[in-house]
């Protein structure tokens, strides 16, 4: 069971993506992310705050996860987050994000997940557990480490953490309305919801 919560995990961890290869190792398993996953991007301006939404994710991957013979956990997967999908609730904030996230050269941004550190604690039915992952916008890469809390029921494994950035860490100046009258703030705080089930 240990090890099937485990698997569980970082198949969570590796939601979103395209499988690429991986070493041969002593276990494998396959995960299905569901639709209902959802992306929050939280940020503010000098008026107000702001929220950007993707609430549905478009499509369902599968994402390879193994175990290697000293119990190393390998992922195989990355995020690709459709800017144009993108919603905040403002015609003009939308037009906004998108243009300063680059969306005409760069339609996607990246999520790849790296590795976890130890997860043997891994013994209730809510857990936390970090992890390394990527993050890739406007041609920038930039590594960061999440703290994700796990929570598991009969049938599905739910991940949710958060992650604080900011538009210069990838060389982009925040999004600015009506001119110069309204500017965004540098920091943003990105918000996921994963849900995960067991391939059959």
């Amino acid at each position: 069971m240990k090890s099937l919560i485990i698997l569980a995990l970082t198949g969570m961890l590796t939601s979103f993506g395209n499988a690429y290869h991986i070493a041969s190792t002593a276990r494998l398993s396959k995960w299905i992310i569901s639709e209902s996953s959802s992306l929050v991007v939280n940020g503010s301006t000098n008026v107000n705050k702001f929220s950007c939404t993707i609430l549905q994710y478009p499509k369902t991957d599968t994402i390879l996860v193994s175990q290697d013979p000293k119990n190393r956990i390998l992922l195989s997967g990355k995020l690709n987050i459709e800017i144009k999908k993108f919603d905040c609730m403002n015609m003009m904030m939308t037009k906004q994000l998108r243009r300063t996230l680059r969306e005409d050269q760069f339609p996607t941004f990246q999520i790849r997940f790296l590795s976890l550190k130890e997860t043997s604690f891994l013994k209730q039915k809510k857990d936390f557990v970090k992890g390394f992952v990527e993050i890739s916008i406007a041609g920038v890469t930039k590594q960061f480490e999440i703290c994700y809390q796990l929570n598991m029921d009969k049938s599905n494994i739910i991940l949710t953490g958060n992650q604080t950035i900011n538009f210069s860490d990838f060389n982009l100046e925040p999004p600015k309305k009506m001119g110069k009258l309204i500017q965004a703030k540098d920091q943003l705080a990105v918000v996921f919801y994963l849900k995960m089930e067991a391939a059959s």
